[in-house]
């Protein structure tokens, strides 16, 4: 009677096969939830092999942000700051509007942007002496020399590094590069024909203010496009430059492979 009372449960069942059961439903839960991370971290490694296989535009490697420098300029051209890039957008239109449309000449507007402030401050000081009150405190202004040179650093590097390249190509070396230093230059000509120079320095702004932030915003759907068009253009621009190289006499000149 004892034995019996200490083996069997309330139920009549025995406690053993209770608790082998109850360690196989744990077995099999065990094993499905490591099935799950197995799954899991296949997934997850499956997709960071996809992403690392994935074509970027122009081969980088780096964001948006990243590229653009992760400075000030790049917060203002991807609109992290909504309030200084509308403002920096918005003088430049000015300055395209009253130059273009109202036909602006640059010394006549700051010949009548100083006459304005001077009038201004001038009728200012002496109203606040005339009715006896302290006139206003004009600050000086002095301008840092600091981003002058920044500036002319930043364009005497340019100006370089494209001298540099034009040498290049006018040594007959390459003549991939030739053609398309040869095929800008007149694309510039073109548009050069279209607009004058203060409208294509406000276009270049407009895109430089545009494309990034849409780019950055809709990469998951550029970048495969990008890649199609790509590889359309690099295989008729092959079979451009073959047709090109077979008329051209060389010379001692070795071709380079394309």
């Amino acid at each position: 009677m004892a034995e019996e009372t200490v083996n069997e449960t309330p139920t009549g069942e025995p406690v053993s096969e209770n608790a082998s059961e109850e360690m196989h439903d744990g077995h099999d839960d065990s094993l499905s939830s490591s099935s799950n991370c197995d799954s899991d971290t296949d997934n997850m490694a499956a997709c960071s092999s996809a992403e690392a296989k994935m074509y970027r535009l122009f081969g980088r490697e780096k964001s948006v942000h990243e590229i653009l420098g992760r400075g000030k300029a790049a917060d203002m051209l991807l609109w992290r700051n909504k309030k200084i890039s509308s403002t920096v957008l918005g003088g430049a239109t000015v300055v395209w509007v009253l130059f273009i449309l109202l036909e602006y000449r640059f010394l006549t507007l700051i010949s009548h942007v100083l006459i304005l402030l001077l009038s201004t401050l001038f009728l200012w000081s002496n109203a606040m002496a005339f009715v006896k009150k302290s006139r206003p405190h004009i600050p000086g202004v002095f301008i840092p020399e600091e981003p002058f040179l920044q500036i002319a650093s930043a364009v005497r590097l340019g100006l370089n590094q494209s001298l540099a390249i034009l040498r290049e190509a006018a040594c007959g070396r390459d003549l991939k590069k030739f053609l398309a230093i040869i095929a800008g230059l007149w694309m510039l000509s073109i548009v050069g024909s279209w607009c004058n120079f203060l409208t294509l320095l406000y276009l270049s702004f407009i895109l430089l203010h545009t494309l990034p932030v849409l780019y950055e915003k809709y990469e998951h759907r550029v970048d495969p496009l990008a890649e199609r068009a790509i590889s359309a253009v690099r295989q008729r621009y092959s079979r451009l430059v073959a047709i090109v190289l077979s008329k051209i006499p060389m010379g001692g000149i070795k071709r380079k492979a394309i």
